[in-house]
């Protein structure tokens, strides 16, 4: 295949200096991305009900639109998806993106309107890339295929004519321009199938024979695939099937508790990780160096950024910062107003501001994914941090893991439990929860002082998952595959026990 990288770098970096540029400007940039919206919002059903045709400035739009949770706006997002125009934003939306359930416990639809689809989640893609072959000058990106794993849609609803629901990554691959696909594998009918029973082996037999260069989709998914290609080609280094192979750009979940078992089927000289930051709610930001993987926040996409102080999240009244206030080394939940009709949107997820000029973040984790059963607010960035130092000191690889409180007996103080699924099991299962009790211990001072002398808290507990636990509870869920994202940590026990009850019947 002819090398086209060299034709296609002028384009993505010509934009990658006009983001660059942005630096200094994030509030002209930010403030002039809210006007866009509000001005193609302004006659919807949301526009009039807030006189958008009037409203010019931020702190117009602050001190008149209250903050929404998707609980909020269901009634209108299920009006859209039932076929009704003008509702949140401009027009009819035949896209929604399905998500994990709610407070309420049903299924969250995200819109994934025409203009996010070109405006957001295309352009922020485009921009990934723009990105890696600033860092990578000698890249051949373009002389291959890229293999994206993506995940399907729920075809067993009951919709309107011409309307989709599913998992971002199938809307992506089913409206993308055709020319795209000269570059990509597999073809879109394998990409879109839903039995991943089926669709695993297809998925393998369509990239074994192509000259794959880039990967891009979840880690823990994607580690599935790759090792069943290799098993496919009997070897145990993934370049040893495509020596061209130069970058995953990965996103969905963490990556550091799975680099190393990258590391292990990689050829290091020839490969790069570049994280990214792609959730069904919109593009948001993306690696920019190799000395950090903080994200860069991509502020002229679509998306217009606020931020909750990670102290105030359950406050009924919280402080709420533009990104041109947020402080370096704080973390905040997450607020956005896109071109998908969200507006003051609470999308869920807190992030760690690493610096200002450029603003580039961390995910942090989910507001509601921690465990703060004992006063201990234990994060899912510490979890994932402690579990990949302890991993490296005792030799174990963790495929996937969950923790939930044990609630103190009449004997018995109370404790974290961990369900882990080892691809490589430690040495000792007992050392492993030592290190990783004192990894968590550096982690998280609140969480080292509840531990301090095993006055309030006791030891972690580790119940080792059989082979494939994980995938089988996704099963049941109907989200093994794609966006697919296992609750780290949890308040209650709710999850782990599902699992459990899981592995008693296998």
């Amino acid at each position: 295949m002819i090398n086209f990288t060299p034709f296609a770098r002028k384009r993505f970096i010509s934009r990658l200096y006009d983001q660059l540029r942005f630096k200094d400007y994030a509030d002209a940039v930010q403030q002039g991305e809210l006007v866009k919206l509000i001005e193609h919002a302004s006659l919807t059903e949301f526009g009039r009900k807030y006189n958008f045709s009037k409203m010019r400035t931020y702190r117009e739009f602050a001190s008149t639109v209250p903050l929404y949770r998707y609980e909020d706006l269901r009634p209108q997002i299920m009006r859209m998806v039932n076929g009704e125009a003008n509702v949140l934003w401009r027009g009819k939306c035949f896209n929604f993106a399905q998500s994990s359930g709610t407070t309420d416990g049903k299924s969250k639809y995200i819109p994934i309107t025409r203009d996010s689809l070109k405006l957001n989640h295309y352009q922020g893609a485009s921009d990934v890339v723009s990105h890696y072959l600033n860092l990578n000058p000698d890249s051949r990106i373009f002389s291959g295929k890229g293999f994206i794993l993506g995940g399907s849609f729920a075809n067993q609803l009951d919709l309107k004519p011409g309307t989709m629901v599913g998992d971002l990554s199938a809307t992506l691959i089913q409206n993308i321009n055709p020319l795209v696909n000269l570059f990509r594998v597999p073809s879109k009918k394998i990409a879109l199938m839903e039995d991943w029973r089926e669709k695993l082996p297809a998925l393998v037999e369509a990239s074994l024979g192509a000259d794959v260069t880039n990967l891009s989709g979840v880690p823990s998914w994607f580690l599935t695939v790759l090792k069943e290609v290799m098993a496919r080609k009997g070897v145990n280094c993934i370049h040893d099937v495509w020596p061209n192979l130069e970058v995953f750009f990965h996103g969905g979940i963490a990556f550091a508790p799975y680099r190393e078992q990258y590391e292990k089927i990689c050829d290091m000289s020839k490969m790069h990780f570049l994280d990214t930051y792609n959730a069904s709610e919109g593009f948001f930001a993306v690696q920019s160096s190799w000395e950090s993987t903080a994200m860069l926040l991509l502020l002229d996409i679509g998306v217009f950024f606020e931020f909750i102080p990670i102290e105030d999240t359950d406050s009924p009244t919280p402080e709420v910062y533009p990104v041109w206030e947020v402080e370096a080394g704080k973390t905040y939940e997450l607020v956005i107003t896109a071109c998908n009709g969200l507006w003051r949107y609470r999308i869920g997820d807190t992030v760690t501001i690493e610096q200002t000029n450029p603003i580039k973040i961390r995910i942090a984790g989910r507001t509601k994914h921690f465990i703060n059963a004992f006063g201990e607010e234990l994060m899912v960035h510490n979890a994932d941090a402690a579990i990949t130092k302890a991993s490296v000191l005792t030799g174990a690889q963790v495929l996937n893991y969950t923790a939930a409180p044990v609630y103190a007996g009449d004997h018995t103080r109370g404790r974290h439990e961990w369900l882990i699924e080892f691809a490589k099991m430690p040495k000792s299962k007992e050392e492993f929860m030592q290190v990783l009790d004192e990894c968590l211990r550096q982690e998280n001072s609140d969480y080292d002082a509840k531990r301090s002398g095993n006055i309030f808290l006791d030891a972690p507990s580790l119940v080792v998952a059989s082979e494939g636990l994980f995938d089988r509870w996704l099963a049941t869920t109907g989200k093994l595959g794609g966006q697919r994202k296992i609750p780290r940590l949890s308040n209650n026990r709710d999850t782990i026990e599902a699992m459990l009850k899981l592995e008693i019947r296998n």
